[in-house]
């Protein structure tokens, strides 16, 4: 049984975080809510019970709190989870803020599970983009990973609120608020900040997140990423070059033995279908005619879920196996 805390509970990742803790039947001793000063004084029902959302500040982690599952931005992260640390306790960070640090683990439990063991406080939960990508490609990795590039069709859950709220702004016949243009009949290929060499910011986590989470430095990868019309469950178009040689049945059945991968032969999934699943799902396999061996891969998954929460909370289950 753990002490749990949720901070960012009431954002979209925060709830999703709620709803998979009981889905999971997670072991739970006590549990606390966290959030800025704008949801003081709201509350959150867990397992039947109402508790009241505290205003996170540096004394919230003075109380025993083995775990805490951190979905609040990066600036948040940077300051209370060394605060936490600091207590003991082991901090799991959806934001961006320490993916990159040396010393810090970037988890997806299918892929790189071990890396969680030699955390030293927090533990980083990879892009979501990117965690449902490493999937098949830990699959293919016996294969000698040459090259990877990414073309990414993100839904509008993937800005939380405000990008689900613009969709719905713009079916009702309204402008926009959030994106710098209509979301709705339209394709925007800026997810990020642009940077000086034409990249955004989520291509460039992209990139460098495969690279860590495969433990290969020096993987050539690009990326696109694209905001699409679509609510719930981003879709990633995969072009993979490897160094091996290849027979299209045994890449299928590699995917066939690659934990958290669903792979559809004669089925193309879509954003739709895996929306409110933890499995990423695999179709359109195959082979790429441009190179000697290459391979052309569709995968979806629940950005929310896989995406976010539902691996947050693989990893803290990593550290229940240990009991």
């Amino acid at each position: 049984m753990k002490n749990i805390a949720i901070v960012g509970a009431t954002g979209m990742v925060g709830q999703t975080f709620i709803a998979l803790l009981q889905e999971y039947d997670f072991p739970i001793n006590r549990i606390y809510f966290f959030a800025s000063a704008k949801s003081a004084g709201k509350t959150v029902t867990f397992y039947g019970r109402i508790y009241p959302v505290e205003v996170l500040d540096e004394h919230s982690f003075d109380r025993p709190i083995d775990i805490a599952l951190f979905s609040a931005g990066g600036e948040i992260s940077r300051i209370y989870a060394p605060i936490a640390t600091a207590k003991g306790i082991t901090v799991i960070d959806n934001s961006s803020m320490w993916r990159m640090d040396p010393t810090v683990p970037l988890v997806v439990p299918e892929v790189n599970p071990l890396d969680a063991k030699g955390h030293h406080g927090i533990i980083a939960n990879p892009n979501c983009s990117t965690i449902q990508s490493v999937i098949p490609l830990n699959a293919l990795k016996p294969l000698g990973l040459k090259r990877v590039i990414y073309t990414t069709f993100q839904a509008v859950s993937g800005s939380g609120y405000k990008g689900v709220q613009d969709l719905e702004r713009n079916l009702k016949g309204l402008p926009s608020t959030f994106y710098p243009q209509p979301i709705l009949h339209n394709a925007l290929a800026q997810i990020d900040a642009m940077l000086l060499d034409g990249y955004t910011k989520e291509e460039v986590k992209m990139i460098e997140e495969t690279r860590k989470i495969l433990h290969l430095a020096d993987l050539p990868v690009s990326a696109t990423c694209v905001r699409i019309p679509v609510f719930n469950g981003h879709s990633v178009s995969i072009n993979v070059e490897v160094e091996q040689p290849f027979d299209l049945p045994t890449v299928i059945s590699r995917f066939k033995s690659q934990p958290g991968l669903r792979v559809f032969e004669d089925h193309i999934p879509t954003p739709q279908e895996v929306s409110g699943q933890d499995l990423v799902y695999i179709g359109r396999i195959r082979r790429d005619h441009s190179v000697q061996n290459g391979l052309n891969l569709w995968v979806v998954a629940d950005n929310i879920r896989k995406g976010a929460a539902a691996n947050a909370i693989q990893i803290a289950q990593l550290f229940m196996e240990e009991q």
